[in-house]
Order: structure tokens, then C-alpha cells, then sequence
């Protein structure tokens, strides 16, 4: 019986106070990362050293947290159709009904689930607190009814459940085990023209953390100098230098000078299988005629000082020519960078000794290093790229005189960007040139294939996919 003049009480319990979620800085920072990605057509790689710049600033993140956030990222890119596929198998709506922000939440959390030791609870629970942060209460829900039924199986068991069977689908099973889109599955082994084994080297390589390379510029910096407790000496290259597990090439006093930078050694044997092509005549004058972002034309460029030749650096964009200008700032020989079109050059036929057109192309061949141009590259693409790069070789076979070399590169081992360019442009009417053998430029290196021309793979060499045809103007 109520005798005073209050509310009868009730049985019902008071409510919870609301709880705010607990702020995580590396999964925020890992979350705004993707979607950087996703709305912005961004790359990791560029988007993701300011905001950890930004982050050891303002949230005081020392390299243990900077580690994370990275590995958060890159490896949720890097397995992103993988992880697509599983979601898929534990929501009760087709994947593009998922609003994009809440999938790179559930993307990130599969990764810490399957792809890292972190425990499952913790994982599942700090992915739950992230949704609560960026995306609100209700979706932090259907976020934990996903992941909680990812948590039901670690990843060998999902693959068993969401890959086809090697046997009915080989292509299929491949692109879902090892994330990478059917049709660049295709291309890949099309390239190897090899069996089951190294096309899953291959793929499984390019789901790998790739090292850090840097070249010592000739001239200006030694391998000596970059090597310490942090760093070991190249595979191949002369001028190679890895940086160990967690190394920062910025704390090298010649990096920040800008003797050294950072180089994968494939695009240093390219330049040097240029470099040191058998050569009849003058050896004065060399080009760039694809110089961006600029570290083969550093290389270059120190090589050719080295000889008392000059290097012309040309790129098409001018913002990527102040990049080669940047790159090659305190080089000691002769040089000139200018922003030009290599399909309509400015230079006359004929002025140059030996040129290089690492040409414009799908990157397939750095997918390690790009894991998000997998997603966005089309089958189209390929045949989009096609004119220009052909455009490109023959111009730059009239740019040499006769008995001049040019390389021809490409950061993408597909066929149809390799080899078959060559082909076409020397059967064009009034192409005069023969094919150099590339591989004896690269001494000591394995696998190089039938020849006369070199494609490098990440599984063999540790390198990026890295393509090279060297050939001579006859005529």
C-alpha cells in the first residue's frame, strides 16, 4: 500500500546507465585507414604514414602500436576477398546491402579473428567497441552476431566451407584461398605457365609482408654505410639494402639526405641490366622517358655520373616530375628532369644512347605491396593500357640512335603488358631493332626463364613482379 504521496513502486529494475565505448586508437586509426581506401580511391601506402604521423603526435603511439595499426591494415586489404566471402556465409543479406563502413569493421575484426594470435574474445570485443564508437550502438550489435559466428571456426575451417573444391574449380579455389580476383588468378598463371605449386607460391607471396629495400646511390652513399644491427646486405643488387623487421629508413642519415632511398631491388636490377648493356659507340646521353616517381632515375642518374654521361628525366605529369626532381636533387653528374609527353616527345630522333620506359601499366606485379589494386583493377584494364605502352616503346626506339639500347619495363608480369607489346612493336613497318639477352645483366640471379628477355617474381626472388626487354636499334 503507497501511504505517502510518491510514484507506487515497482518491480522493474532501474536502468543501466549508458556506457560510453572505450576509445582504441589503433583500431580507429586502422578503420579510417580503410576508409581512406574505400570512399577515396586512396592507398595504403600514402594514406597511411600521416595518420601515423598524426597518431604519435597527438596519441603518444610508440612502434608497437604503429606495428598494429599497419598490420591491421594491410593484412585486412590483403585478405579482403577472403574475409568478403566468409561474412558472406554469416549475414542474412547479400554483402552489397552492408552499408561499407560497417563491412570494414567486420573486415578488420575476421582479420584479428583468423588472420592474428590476438584472442578470440579480445577481438571480437574490441571490434564490438569500435562499432559502438564510429558506428553507433545498434550496429555495434549486428557486428557482434557476425563476428561471434566467425569466431566458430578458425580460417582453415572456413576455407573448407567457402572455397570450391580445387578439383571442380581450380581458379575459383585459388582466388578465394589466397584473395585475389579470379581473373588476375588466370593472368598469374598464365605468366608462370607453370604447375599448381608456384602459382600458389606466387599467390601466397603476394599476401606476404613485403621487406623494405633501400639502394645506396653509387657515388653519393655505400652499402657499408647503411648496413648496422637493423639492416642486411641486398639478394641481387649491388647497391641493396634490407631493412630488418620493423627498420624505419628514416632514422639513416642518407636517406634523409637523399643518397639513399628506398628502392625495391627488382626496379635496381632493372636500371642496372640498362646500365650495363654491351654498348658500340658513344655512351653519352641517357633517358628516362617514364622518370616518376624518380627512383630508377636516381639510380640512373648516378650511374651515368659515374661515366661522364648526362641523364634527361622526362615525365608526363608535373607533379610527378617535381617528385623525379626531388629524387634526384644533389645528384653529382649532369642531369635535367622535365615534364614532357614521351609519345610526343620534345627530344630529336636519334639523340640518345640508352633509354628506359618503365611504362604505365595494372601494377599487378606489386600487388605485396598495393594489396587494395587487386579490388580495383579490371580485366579491361589491361587491353586500356595496351596503345600507350606500345606508343611508348616505339618512341622510345626512335629517341636512340642506331645501335642504342632501350629497356623495356613493366611492373606487371600479365603477357599482355609484357612480352606481347615487344612483339608488336617490332613487327610495326620501319621498326628496326633486335632483342638483347637480358639475363646475363643480372649475374647470379636464378630463374630467370628462356630469356632474351627477365621477369622477376615476388616468390623466386623476393622482388616485385618486375619485367624487362632489352633491345637494340639496327636501323
Amino acid at each position: 500500500m503507497n501511504h505517502g504521496n510518491g510514484p507506487a513502486p515497482t518491480s522493474k529494475r532501474p536502468p543501466r546507465p549508458h556506457r560510453r565505448p572505450k576509445k582504441d586508437p589503433v583500431r580507429i586509426l586502422a578503420f579510417e585507414a580503410l576508409r581512406a581506401v574505400d570512399e577515396r580511391d586512396a592507398y595504403a601506402n600514402l594514406v597511411l604514414p600521416p595518420l601515423l604521423r598524426k597518431a604519435r603526435e597527438k596519441e603518444g603511439f610508440d612502434s608497437r602500436d604503429a606495428a598494429l595499426a599497419t598490420e591491421l591494415v594491410y593484412g585486412t586489404l590483403r585478405r579482403q576477398g577472403t574475409y568478403d566471402a566468409i561474412i558472406a556465409e554469416c549475414v542474412d543479406r547479400p554483402l552489397r546491402e552492408v552499408d561499407p563502413p560497417v563491412l570494414d569493421v567486420l573486415s578488420l575484426g575476421a582479420h584479428q579473428l583468423l588472420g592474428t594470435r590476438i584472442p578470440s574474445h579480445a577481438a571480437v570485443s574490441a571490434s564490438v567497441e569500435l562499432a559502438r564508437v564510429v558506428l553507433g550502438d545498434g550496429r555495434a550489435k549486428f557486428v557482434n552476431a557476425v563476428l561471434r559466428r566467425i569466431s566458430a571456426h578458425d580460417l582453415d575451417g572456413w576455407l573448407e566451407r567457402v572455397a570450391p573444391p580445387y578439383e571442380e574449380d581450380p581458379e575459383e579455389h585459388l582466388a578465394v584461398v589466397h584473395s585475389h580476383p579470379r581473373w588476375i588468378v588466370s593472368a598469374l598463371w598464365d605468366a608462370l605457365g607453370g604447375d599448381r605449386a608456384g602459382i600458389e607460391e606466387l599467390l601466397a607471396a603476394d599476401n606476404d609482408r613485403p621487406e623494405v629495400t633501400l639502394v645506396a646511390r653509387p657515388g653519393r652513399a655505400t652499402v657499408d654505410e647503411l648496413l648496422d644491427e637493423h639492416t642486411l646486405p641486398g639478394r641481387w643488387s649491388p647497391y641493396a639494402v634490407r631493412l630488418a623487421e620493423g627498420g624505419e629508413p628514416g632514422v639513416l642519415e642518407a636517406v634523409r639526405e637523399g643518397r639513399a632511398g628506398v628502392q625495391d631491388e627488382g626496379s635496381q636490377l632493372v636500371a642496372l641490366a640498362l646500365a650495363n648493356a654491351p654498348l658500340a659507340g658513344p655512351d653519352r646521353r641517357w633517358l628516362d622517358g617514364c622518370a616518376g616517381p624518380g627512383g630508377k632515375a636516381a639510380l640512373l642518374a648516378a650511374l651515368a655520373a659515374g661515366r661522364g654521361a648526362a641523364l634527361l628525366a622526362s615525365e608526363k605529369q608535373p607533379h610527378r616530375a617535381r617528385l623525379v626532381a626531388r629524387a634526384l636533387a644533389g645528384n653529382p653528374g649532369p642531369y635535367q628532369v622535365i615534364a614532357a609527353d614521351g609519345t610526343r616527345p620534345p627530344w630529336a630522333e636519334g639523340a640518345f644512347d640508352r633509354a628506359l620506359v618503365d611504362v604505365p601499366c595494372t601494377g599487378l606485379g606489386a600487388l605485396r605491396r598495393r594489396p587494395e589494386a587487386r579490388w580495383r583493377r579490371r580485366p579491361e584494364d589491361v587491353a586500356g593500357f595496351a596503345p600507350l605502352q606500345r606508343d611508348l616503346l616505339n618512341q622510345a626506339l626512335r629517341a636512340v640512335r642506331v645501335g642504342g639500347v632501350v629497356g623495356y619495363a613493366t611492373c606487371s608480369p600479365h603477357p599482355a603488358e609484357t612480352r606481347a607489346v615487344v612483339e608488336d612493336v617490332l613487327r610495326r613497318p620501319g621498326v628496326t631493332a633486335e632483342w638483347i639477352d637480358a639475363r646475363p645483366l643480372m649475374p647470379d640471379v636464378p630463374s630467370l626463364g628462356d630469356g632474351p628477355d627477365v621477369q622477376l617474381w615476388p616468390h623466386l626472388h623476393g622482388t616485385d613482379a618486375m619485367y624487362l626487354a632489352l633491345l637494340r636499334r639496327t636501323g
